[in-house]
């Protein structure tokens, strides 16, 4: 054989028998078969074997695994993103026509996909008060079919009674998804409270380094396997396994991140509350949290990300240049890091409350949390100084 074929088609082999405690990275789009009838296109791999890169090398089923054994699924399916999660549930359960429901609190672009995408599908989707429980049986329709939840909420932080929602949608036979992101899919069992969907995006607690993008669908029953994965196929929800190698890492170290997280954002967040400056800490492990009492109930444990609100004689301006001050504490989006993360959301919708442009969010890092305080107490000192002109 010439030697540019040997480049394609090599005898040569490492030998065998090597063990790691790390999983390979599996790289590769093409399966091979041993024979013509073996070849399937089936995206079924974990019974039916490997067909194609696309659904899933070693590397990212592994990492499916291991989310499906914390989380008591029956599977779950990586994607590339919390958001793709999202999308996927969507268009899993809801054709033209359908009704779903979603909290006003939940994730942002879960919202602007219900506003944008979906709409132009004629998928109708009502936003809901999260704090609704078992009065949500009040909206669904003939046509629901779907309800999301997400304990806590998006920024304003309110806690879910998820297990009454279940129950009223289960009497009506509509499914419920939940955003499980926060609770990094173990401080909340979804399943347990009967929910039939969990998604969470990888990108935060488990990925956990702020640098991969990857999101999970995970499913307890035969039913919701199979409608998952069929539309999973279909949209090419392919990941890359290097991610799914950095995931699989970061899961080894989430239960003592978590704890020292869950430690630190306490003390950071019981400062604050002494604090003058501040209305209100919304904080899911708070009284002053809006549905905490879910949280004592079906919770075990809070993690790193909360809001403050600021008291109304603070303008949104000082509220700002507080932001702009912090040197400890970047401003970004995301959360579930090493780092300290701050922002101020000046536009935020919620029906009836103007919060002004003074909520601030804040992610909790593996900094010392006396040094995030010194720096949160530096910027505060600043607040009554501020003479910056206004904020848009």
């Amino acid at each position: 054989m010439h030697w540019r074929s040997k480049l394609i088609h090599p005898t040569a082999q490492a030998p065998s028998g090597f063990r790691s405690l790390v999983t390979p990275i599996y790289r590769g789009s093409t399966v091979l078969f041993d024979k013509q009838e073996d070849a399937a296109d089936d995206w079924r791999q974990t019974e039916r074997g490997y067909t194609y890169g696309l659904y899933g090398s070693p590397t990212v089923l592994e990492l499916g695994a291991r989310v499906a054994e914390i989380e008591g699924a029956r599977h779950s399916f990586v994607v590339p993103g919390g958001q793709a999660a999202i999308a996927l549930v969507y268009l899993a359960f809801c054709k033209a026509g359908s009704h779903a429901l979603v909290p006003v609190t939940g994730y942002g672009p879960n919202r602007e996909l219900a506003d944008g995408l979906l709409k132009g599908l004629n998928i109708e989707v009502e936003a809901y008060d999260p704090l609704i429980g078992a009065d949500i049986a009040k909206l669904i329709r003939p046509n629901t079919a779907l309800i999301w939840t997400e304990s806590p909420g998006s920024v304003t932080m309110e806690l879910q009674d998820v297990p009454a929602i279940v129950k009223a949608a289960h009497a009506r036979g509509v499914l419920v998804a939940l955003d499980n992101t926060y609770a990094a899919g173990v401080l909340f069992d979804a399943f347990a409270h009967g929910v039939d969907v969990s998604m969470q995006a990888l990108t935060k607690y488990i990925g956990g380094h702020s640098d991969l993008l990857l999101g999970t669908v995970s499913v307890a029953s035969e039913v919701t396997y199979e409608a998952i994965g069929s539309v999973f196929k279909q949209l090419g929800m392919g990941v890359s396994p290097d991610d799914a190698g950095l995931a699989l890492r970061g899961l080894q170290t989430l239960g003592v991140r978590l704890e020292r997280l869950e430690k630190s954002t306490l003390e950071v967040a019981s400062w604050l509350d002494l604090q003058h400056e501040i209305a209100s800490v919304l904080h899911p492990a708070f009284p002053s949290c809006p549905g905490h009492e879910f949280w004592k109930r079906d919770f075990s444990g809070s993690a790193s990300v909360f809001s403050i609100l600021f008291k109304s004689d603070i303008s949104a301006n000082q509220v700002g240049a507080f932001v702009d001050r912090l040197r400890l504490f970047k401003i970004g989006f995301s959360w579930g890091g090493v780092t300290a993360l701050a922002v101020r959301y000046p536009e935020l919708d919620r029906p009836g409350k103007d919060y002004g442009g003074r909520l601030v969010r804040l992610n909790i890092g593996l900094e010392e949390p006396a040094d995030l305080i010194a720096d949160l107490k530096q910027a505060l000192e600043s607040v009554a100084k501020c003479e910056t002109p206004a904020l848009p």
